[in-house]
């Protein structure tokens, strides 16, 4: 059920996959108003009723919810040390909901319960449709608010059992501080939910996990979409990338969408972009930047080096400062490089272009041309020396 700002909402569930349905509330005319608009769109069945500005609801409570609402209608609740001004949740002696009061219009009795309603309830769909017509608008703001339908459910004889779930899962966002908040909260629960495992964490409050994984973990690392990391980290991003085990990445390296074997050595300060496959054994070494590239098993690239477009064989050596020349301006072209070859210092391969098994390029090479396999080359310009030139000069 969309209203405010359904535009933005709308774009924003292009990009998410799986199947949406979406329905308008043409005027904001309260909660209760929402979920009437949305009626038409349901079938004969439970209807479990979220909010969209209420993000961090568990499985586990809403399983609950969804279990003990039977044939009937469950809420959830939440506790707050300092409930004022919301709505509290009377109870009768076997705990059965039977209102939701608002501040404005409890005894003073109902101000000391603690137990508040969230907005979120599972309940039948015929029962909801009756009760949603009996809501009126009969207040300051002329809205139609959901809670009231507590109050009508349980005049009717239908048992409403209050879930109560942890204060944190339930809190709302309607500001930027309030949104921070709630990332705050997401960070520790993520973290909590590592350290209940087992896994190790230098400091919760550093650490940000975004999906599940197994890990030692340590501060300043950022992970989106990260499916299995088996060293430390420090200080590092890493998003859309698969680590096999028993690999290292050190501090201040940036991994997105690649994927690294196992017994790998990563940075420091090495970029791993789009397409980049590291195998095992391979080591990506300080300042290189690898982009749709292959590194074969036992490969290296230690220092100063960018690899785009390339195919690089297993056990081969790339020295520092290697440049792969790989777009001309108008096309990316691809660079190969067989296995057990060795590329020296400060050479710049211009693709497209092939260097074979067990080659070797001299350092401070320019190669335009294949290598063949077991040949050696050397693409320089020829060093003159002038004795005495700067005497002369001066």
């Amino acid at each position: 059920m969309l209203g405010h700002d359904k535009e933005g909402v709308l774009k924003h569930l292009q990009n998410i996959k799986g199947s949406i349905s979406t329905v308008i509330q043409a005027n904001q005319l309260g909660t209760a108003d929402a979920v009437k608009s949305a009626m038409p769109n349901t079938k004969n069945q439970k209807i479990l009723i979220l909010y969209g500005d209420v993000p961090l609801i568990s499985e586990d409570s809403l399983r609950e919810l969804i279990k003990k609402s039977k044939d009937g209608f469950s809420i959830l609740t939440t506790s707050l040390d300092n409930p004022f001004g919301y709505g509290r949740v009377v109870t009768n002696a076997d705990n059965i909901a039977q209102a939701i009061v608002e501040e404005k219009d409890a005894t003073d009795d109902q101000k000391l319960v603690k137990e508040i309603f969230t907005g979120i309830l599972c309940i039948n769909q015929e029962l909801l449709a009756t009760g949603l017509e009996e809501i009126s608008n009969d207040n300051a703001a002329q809205e139609f608010y959901l809670t009231d339908l507590v109050k009508i459910i349980s005049a009717k004889g239908t048992n409403i059992v209050p879930i109560r779930a942890n204060n944190d899962e339930v809190r709302g966002a309607n500001s930027k501080s309030e949104l921070e908040s709630l990332e705050s909260i997401l960070r520790n629960m993520n973290a909590q939910d590592l350290l209940d495992k087992g896994i190790t964490l230098a400091d919760k409050s550093r650490t940000e996990v975004k999906r599940d994984l197994s890990l030692l973990i340590n501060e300043d690392v950022t992970f989106e979409n990260l499916y299995k990391l088996a060293k430390q980290s420090e200080n590092n991003y890493l998003k859309d990338v698969v680590i096999g085990d028993n690999t290292t990445i050190e501090p201040f390296s940036h991994l997105c969408n690649a994927k690294v074997g196992s017994q790998c050595s990563i940075g420091p300060y090495a970029r791993l972009r789009e397409g980049s496959v590291i195998e095992d054994g391979a080591k990506v070494g300080n300042f290189v930047e690898t982009k749709k590239t292959t590194l074969g098993k036992g490969a290296k690239a230690n220092h100063f080096t960018y690899l785009g477009d390339a195919e690089v064989g297993e056990n081969t050596n790339i020295g520092a400062g290697t440049i792969t020349c790989n777009y001309d301006g108008t096309n990316k072209h691809q660079t190969t490089i067989g296995s057990d070859s060795f590329i020296g210092t400060n050479s710049s391969l211009v693709a497209p272009v092939e260097i074979g098994k067990n080659a070797y390029v001299g350092a401070g090479s320019v190669i335009t041309k294949d290598v063949p396999d077991n040949a050696l080359a050397v693409g320089r310009g020829k060093q003159v020396i002038k004795e005495d030139w700067s005497k002369d000069k001066k």
